[in-house]
C-alpha cells in the first residue's frame, strides 16, 4: 500500500485546478478506454481555463507521476498513482441511476435460504451492473459460532449431521459406521454434541473435544470417531471461490491483447489466490488496490476491490471485483454501498 501513502502524503501538492484536470482525464479515460487531450477536456468540462493552460496541468501532472503519456497519441491517461489519488481524494460514490436501484432491490428480494444463496445473488448483481468479474468466498469457518447440530438416523449404518452457524451457514455430510447404531444412540450423541459445542466456534472441534466425547461415552467410541473425522471434513472442507460474469468482462478493450486476457483467465483459474486475495483484506468494509498495490505479482495488471459482505455485522464472507486498472471506481464503490445497505435493511 506504498502507493496509497505516497499520494495521500502529497494530496496537498495539487492545487484546485490540478485536482479537476486529474478528476476529468480520470473519468474520461474510464468512459472512453482512449488517451485523453486537452482539447477533450475543454469541451466536455466546465474547467474555465484555456486548452494552452490545460495543456500545462497535465504536463505537471505527468511530471508528478499522476499521468502517464502514451506515445503514439498527445493525451493522457491516467497513473496507478492517479488512480489512487482519484479514488482517495476525487471520486463520488453517487454514481448509481434509478433503474439500478430498483433492478438491485429486486433482485435482493429473492427468497434465500443459506448465506452461500444470498451472497452469490448480491455477486450476480453487482457482476451484472458494473459488468466487471466478481468472486466470491465465505465466510472464515473457523469463526463461525455454532448455533446447533442435528443427526438424524438414515439407516442402521448411516447417519446424517446438520451442523448450522449463528450467521446462517449450513454444512451437511452424512457418516456412515462399521456397526449399527440405534436411535438411543442418535438422541445421546444429539444431547452430547449439542452440549459440548453449542454457542462456541467451530475452532473448538479439536483433540480436547474428542478427548471429551470419548472420556463421557466410552462405550461407544466406534461411533464418536467415525462422526467426528466427517464433521471435521465438512466444516474445513475446502474454501468454495464463485466467479460471476467473467465472460462480459473479456468484451473490454483491456483484453483485445492476447497476452493480457490470458494473464486474467488464468487468475481467475487459480482458487488459492483468489481465495488469498479474498482473505487479505483490513478491517473496513471495503478495500481497493490498484496494480501494483496488489500483494499477489499475478494481479500486478489489474485492479481489485473487496467488499465485507455483512448482514446484522453477521460475517457473510467476502466479495472481490477484479478488472482493469481503468475501473470504474466510482460505480463499483456506489453499487456496493448501495447493495449493504439494502441488505441490512431486511
Amino acid at each position: 500500500m506504498e502507493e496509497k501513502k505516497n499520494s495521500l502524503e502529497k494530496k496537498n501538492n495539487l492545487d484546485e485546478r490540478k485536482r479537476k484536470v486529474l478528476q476529468a482525464i480520470v473519468e474520461e479515460y474510464i468512459n472512453t478506454a482512449e488517451p485523453v487531450s486537452s482539447h477533450a477536456i475543454l469541451e466536455k468540462y466546465a474547467l474555465n481555463c484555456s486548452s494552452a493552460t490545460i495543456r500545462n496541468e497535465m504536463a505537471d501532472l505527468e511530471k508528478a507521476g499522476y499521468l502517464d503519456k502514451v506515445h503514439t497519441s498527445s493525451g493522457r491517461i491516467p497513473s496507478a498513482r492517479g488512480y489512487r489519488f482519484y479514488v482517495d481524494e476525487l471520486m463520488q460514490d453517487d454514481r448509481i441511476s434509478l433503474d439500478e436501484i430498483k433492478y438491485i432491490s429486486e433482485k435482493l428480494e429473492t427468497k434465500v435460504h443459506e448465506i452461500e444463496d444470498l451472497t452469490k445473488i448480491t455477486a450476480n448483481t453487482i457482476s451484472e451492473i458494473t459488468h466487471y468479474t466478481t468472486v466470491t468466498i465465505g465466510p472464515k469457518t473457523s469463526d463461525q459460532i455454532i448455533s446447533e447440530l442435528k443427526f438424524v438416523l438414515l439407516g442402521s449404518r448411516m447417519m446424517l449431521a446438520v451442523i448450522m452457524t449463528e450467521s446462517g451457514m449450513v454444512k451437511e455430510t452424512i457418516i456412515k459406521f462399521d456397526e449399527d447404531i440405534t436411535e438411543k444412540q442418535v438422541q445421546t450423541i444429539n444431547y452430547m454434541f449439542n452440549n459440548k459445542l453449542k454457542g462456541k466456534s467451530i475452532e473448538e472441534i479439536n483433540e480436547p473435544l474428542e478427548k471429551y466425547l470419548y472420556k463421557e461415552m466410552k462405550d461407544s467410541v466406534k461411533v464418536i470417531k467415525p462422526i467426528i473425522t466427517q464433521i471435521k471434513k465438512a466444516l474445513f472442507e475446502d474454501e468454495k471461490v464463485y466467479l460471476e460474469g467473467a465472460r462480459q468482462e473479456l468484451d473490454l478493450p483491456e483484453f483485445n491483447s492476447l497476452e493480457v486476457a490470458k494473464n486474467f483467465m488464468s487468475v481467475l483459474d487459480e482458487k488459492d489466490l483468489m481465495a488469498d486475495m479474498l482473505n487479505s483484506g483490513f478491517a473496513e468494509d471495503i478495500n481497493i488496490y490498484i496494480g501494483e498495490e496488489n500483494e499477489k505479482e499475478e494481479l500486478k495488471d489489474f485492479s481489485v476491490v473487496t467488499f465485507k459482505h455483512k448482514v446484522d455485522n453477521k460475517d457473510l464472507g467476502t466479495i472481490g471485483i477484479i478488472g482493469p486498472k481503468r475501473m470504474d471506481y466510482a460505480k463499483v464503490i456506489s453499487v456496493m454501498k448501495y447493495i449493504s445497505k439494502k441488505l441490512n435493511e431486511k
